[in-house]
């Protein structure tokens, strides 16, 4: 079975996730910004949220972090918690 660490933050909305993610491309560490943005609270972690499989995340949430780029910040990825940015870190 496929597994995957990530981390994320999460926002209210889609405009505050696109000028997260443009600080983070811009150099900004994505830790440090989800400790400082993120309303989940993995953000007190830098939004790690450890290993998962799948199924064990929302269903838009999993579409992405397990088809997308490994180490690049995706999204916005809207689900019904609100706006996340996303960074799989590693999967097998």
């Amino acid at each position: 079975m496929s597994r995957a660490t990530a981390r994320h933050i999460l926002v209210d909305t889609e405009e505050k996730c696109n000028e997260l993610k443009a600080k983070i491309e811009g150099g900004t560490d994505f830790a440090e910004v989800a400790k400082e943005f993120s309303t989940c609270p993995s953000g007190k972690a830098g939004g790690a949220l450890g290993e998962f499989g799948p199924g064990q995340m929302v269903k838009e949430f999993d579409e992405v972090v397990f088809s997308g780029e490994l180490n690049k910040v995706l999204g916005p990825v809207k689900t019904q918690f609100g706006y996340h940015l996303l960074e799989v870190t590693s999967r097998s």
